[in-house]
């Protein structure tokens, strides 16, 4: 199975929250890779939004932190002109911002799912298909 996590999962992680069912989500998301169950692919893009909540949020960690979410060795899809026209295709239709419909379009590219904790985009998206909410995401 084909997992496109974003930025608001991949930070769950490594970084204390509040919301013990989605951090639960995550980490079994990211064991499910370790196991070999699940394979994650995330747009290139990752390292730059994962990198600057850390910087903002946790200057003194954010390079060890990043550094080890890179060691973690995602799979990273290069900007192409499939997933990126049908990114701003997604961006536009359902009004969301071109980041989030990177991911989106990352994955239904590759048949996977797209799986954020941003319940905003999970609304507004949803007709595209091919997106999951963390809290409510399970490996089929």
């Amino acid at each position: 199975m084909i997992v496109t996590p974003d930025a608001s999962v991949l930070l769950k992680w490594v970084l204390p929250g509040n919301d013990k069912q989605d951090t639960d989500a995550a980490l079994a998301l990211r064991d499910g890779a370790v196991a070999g169950t699940i394979d994650l692919v995330v747009p290139q893009l990752w390292i730059y939004e994962v990198g600057n909540t850390l910087a903002k949020r946790f200057p003194d960690d954010a390079g060890e932190i990043l550094a080890s979410l890179s060691d973690f060795g995602l799979t990273e899809a290069p900007p192409d002109s499939d997933w990126t026209v049908r990114a701003v295709s997604l961006s536009v239709k359902y009004g969301v911002t071109f980041c989030g419909a990177a991911y989106h379009a990352v994955a239904l590219g590759l048949g996977g799912v797209f799986v954020t904790a941003d319940e905003r985009y999970v609304r507004r998206a949803s007709p595209a298909g091919g997106v999951s909410s963390l809290r409510l995401w399970q490996a089929g």
